[in-house]
């Protein structure tokens, strides 16, 4: 059945997974607006939590932007939920800040909430995490129309060595100003003092931007899965299909292999994320997009089905594959 809001688009999403309860958090926004594009300016984080992937139950909006001066001025974008060895629930998510009603520059930042139940939650301005100029295009570049810093990805070190967080960056550097989408990076030892790091990719991989990445294991290997549209590809691969990608890894921390990147499900279908159901087998969820042709689609499909018995991942669907190709 998916998940659907009524009355408004929803998108982007995140998953965290308490052992009962499947937790959705989503990004939506009111179709009175008219136009999807706008929906970036209004978007709120909503909650819902469904057994099995399927069936959801919707629980309303659990963050909204803050004041003028916050670093969520305008709008509260995607984000992900861990929980830390204190025991609280912590939502990474991005703060985004529009200098202009009749401009798309804006300005993003990463912040953080907290939560004892994965249901309220209060925000914490301890963290406002930003881009570093010393590896990172930010906006007084003047070389993009936004400071590009977004959809962090927290996950524990496999070696027990604190966290990892990667980020939707682009390099100051490069020699293409479209192809410098990188997937950025930031450290923590115990989820309270961050610390930006070089990013863990070079530009020029075709890609303006590497959008929600994930890092995920699946058939014994590491995997990063991220997502970028048609318009948003450069070098060779500009005028191609976009979507879900998904590329080999060296592990879960690094050595992406951008090079070898390939469309997991075409611009149907964005923002995939691999969820493990309670059976343990992998499934892609990802709001439909593009949908049936005819518009933004705003709503989370069905669980995919993946294959990862072969050389890469691919979806179980063959008639969906088929269409995919």
């Amino acid at each position: 059945m998916g998940f659907s809001k009524d009355g408004h688009w929803v998108w982007d999403f995140w998953v965290a997974d308490d052992g009962e309860l499947f937790h959705l958090y989503y990004l939506h926004a009111p179709a009175s607006l008219g136009d999807p594009d706008l929906r970036h300016r209004n978007a709120r984080i909503g909650h819902a939590t469904s057994r099995d992937l399927t069936e959801w139950e919707d629980h309303g909006v659990v963050l909204r932007p803050g004041g003028p001066a916050d670093l969520d001025a305008s709008a509260t974008w995607t984000g992900s939920v861990v929980r830390g060895d204190d025991g609280v629930w912590r939502m990474f998510y991005t703060g985004s800040a529009f200098l202009s009603p009749a401009e798309i520059t804006n300005i993003e930042t990463i912040g953080v909430a907290r939560s004892e139940d994965l249901f309220a939650w209060t925000k914490d301005a301890a963290l406002r995490l930003q881009a570093d100029p010393r590896w990172y295009e930010v906006l007084p570049d003047r070389t993009w129309h936004e400071e590009a810093w977004r959809d962090p990805w927290v996950f524990p070190d496999p070696e027990g060595d604190g966290w990892h967080m990667l980020i939707t960056a682009r390099s100051r550097d490069g020699r293409s100003r479209r192809d410098r989408g990188v997937v950025g990076h930031a450290t923590s030892a115990d989820l309270e003092q961050w610390t930006v790091q070089p990013p863990l990719t070079a530009p020029g991989t075709g890609f303006a931007h590497l959008e929600v990445p994930q890092t995920v294991t699946l058939g014994g290997r590491a995997w990063l899965l991220f997502s970028c549209d048609a318009a948003h590809l450069a070098g060779d691969r500009e005028g191609g299909t976009g979507g879900v990608w998904i590329a080999p890894a060296a592990s879960t921390t690094g050595g992406y292999d951008l090079e070898a990147a390939e469309l997991l499900v075409d611009e149907r279908f964005y923002a995939g994320r691999v969820v493990h159901g309670r059976d343990g087998l992998p499934r892609l969820l990802a709001f439909e997009n593009t949908g049936d042709g005819t518009g933004f689609g705003g709503r989370l499909g069905d669980p995919i089905d993946l294959d990862v018995g072969g050389e890469r991942p691919r979806l179980a669907d063959a008639e969906l594959q088929k269409e995919n190709s």
